[in-house]
């Protein structure tokens, strides 16, 4: 525990100055820890066959992030993501299938799913401080009451096959805390809609996000691993940390919170 905390008033220092400022030193930030998640996921199948399609993952990823920065860029979305599918394929035919098709599926899959997490980060942050602050502070609340409610009243198991230690009570103590922060939030740094409508995001927010950390979980159960990386003593890697946030902003975007 004290290990955690250490790793996370320090993780505070840098983070929340990179956060006021913005601008580059925020997209560089970003850029790293999207890199370093990435490539968390993809080291856990251990495959030397996947040098290459990583190298092809991190160009694709930085291609996309691109994309939310003030950068003239030439390609379109799609082209860029049509390539990148392509070259995976032919790498198949190269490697002589030591390199899969199940291979290029799960290399697809994982970038996407971290690349378009950070895209989003970059887009709520340019969207607004607020936004940032906003999605921060509730799956932070989230976090906290679902640990305090489930330390004291979680008899009942959320989801045991995927989660052992998470309860019923936690989820629902989460999604409290969520409520408080928001209201809270709404009165210190208001949106410009409604208590109701704020509310109904929070909520979703909150449940969203700790759907988001039984994704992650469910992924690090299937490759029997405790985290994704060891960058954060206490804590694990890049992507424990991140999995709530990175699943919440697509939906976000769904939803056209941020736009």
């Amino acid at each position: 525990m004290k290990q955690r905390i250490v790793t996370a008033i320090i993780g505070f220092v840098i983070v929340i100055p990179i956060l006021l400022i913005g601008s580059w030193p925020f997209v560089l930030f970003t850029f790293l820890l999207a890199i370093i998640a990435l490539l968390e996921l993809l080291k856990m199948n251990k495959k030397e066959s996947w040098i290459l399609p990583s190298i092809l993952a991190l160009l694709f990823q930085c291609c996309i992030l691109l994309y939310a920065t003030d950068i003239p860029f030439t390609f379109e979305l799609d082209r860029i993501l049509i390539l990148f599918v392509m070259l995976l394929l032919i790498y198949t035919v190269l490697s002589k299938n030591t390199f899969s098709f199940t291979d290029a599926g799960f290399i697809i899959i994982a970038s996407l799913y971290v690349t378009f997490g950070f895209y989003f980060v970059l887009e709520a942050r340019m969207a607004g401080l607020n936004y940032l602050l906003f999605i921060l502070f509730v799956i932070w609340a989230t976090d906290t009451g679902a640990y305090f409610f489930g330390r004291s009243f979680g008899k009942s198991k959320l989801w045991p096959e995927i989660s052992p230690n998470k309860t019923v009570a936690g989820a629902v103590g989460g999604i409290v805390l969520a409520i408080v922060t928001t209201i809270v939030f709404q009165f210190v740094y208001p949106f410009s809609v409604g208590i109701l409508s704020i509310l109904a995001v929070g909520i979703s927010i909150s449940i969203v996000g700790q759907v988001g950390d039984l994704v992650a979980s469910a992924v690090k159960r299937h490759y029997n691993i405790k985290d994704f990386g060891h960058i954060l003593p206490g804590h694990g890697g890049i992507l424990d940390r991140l999995d709530s946030l990175i699943f919440v902003l697509p939906y976000l975007h769904l939803i056209q919170f941020i736009t």
